[in-house]
């Protein structure tokens, strides 16, 4: 369960709401694997922090937690998931090319949608540094190389094409897009209010995900 406030003081008073529900219900909460996590507004950020406390026992700060496999951090930044992300796809890019080197092309392309192409959570990237985006796709890209057993400098998007295999790019811009149209569709209006707003992270990403940019020399 994840309590979200917009003030220390408001996240003690849901804790005591817990606290009260779980005396009246019989249940007991674990105080030792729960812990608590303050959002920076750019470089503000509480100076002093009172203990938070849960049924009497203070709670842990961190800097980052893992919530339904994505991880979360202070600052919003998603380079640590983008990173579990790479970690991830490198290990199931070795763990395909060893087992399955002898299998026919047929074979490897389909193990390679299902296994390589997952991205999971890569819909809620809106804050990164370039330099760990550009290492995933290039990890995505040395995957393919390897179980196809492709030379190692051949052009991407030559071989992505020659396949029929989506690169990188596409799947970010077909998962973004997928994020927006299921939002939009949603019953809940506060998500399409979300989705619909121009000054949003998602909407801003969608952008720069689907726009193109063209430098001419002359």
């Amino acid at each position: 369960m994840v309590l979200l406030t917009p003030s220390l003081g408001a996240l003690q008073n849901l804790l005591g709401v817990c606290e009260r529900y779980a005396v009246d219900h019989g249940l007991r909460y674990n105080a030792k694997k729960s812990e608590f996590l303050i959002f920076k507004a750019g470089a503000k950020t509480y100076e002093v922090v009172p203990p938070i406390a849960l049924c009497g026992t203070h709670l842990n700060r961190v800097k980052h937690f893992k919530y339904l496999g994505h991880w979360v951090t202070e600052d919003l930044s998603d380079n640590m998931d983008i990173e579990r992300e790479r970690r991830a796809l490198s290990v199931r890019c070795n763990m395909l090319a060893r087992r399955f080197a002898k299998c026919t092309r047929e074979v490897k392309l389909t193990l390679f949608r299902a296994y390589c192409q997952c991205f999971y959570t890569c819909n809620l990237w809106v804050n990164y540094a370039q330099r760990t985006y550009s290492a995933l796709r290039v990890q995505y890209n040395n995957a393919f190389r390897a179980l196809l057993g492709l030379h190692p400098r051949c052009s991407a998007s030559g071989m992505f094409t020659e396949a029929g295999i989506d690169g990188f790019h596409a799947i970010m811009r077909k998962r973004c897009a997928s994020l927006l149209e299921r939002m939009r569709g949603s019953p809940s209006s506060l998500l399409k209010v979300f989705a619909d707003r121009w000054d949003s992270p998602m909407q801003k990403r969608w952008i720069g995900l689907h726009s193109t940019f063209v430098n001419f020399n002359w």
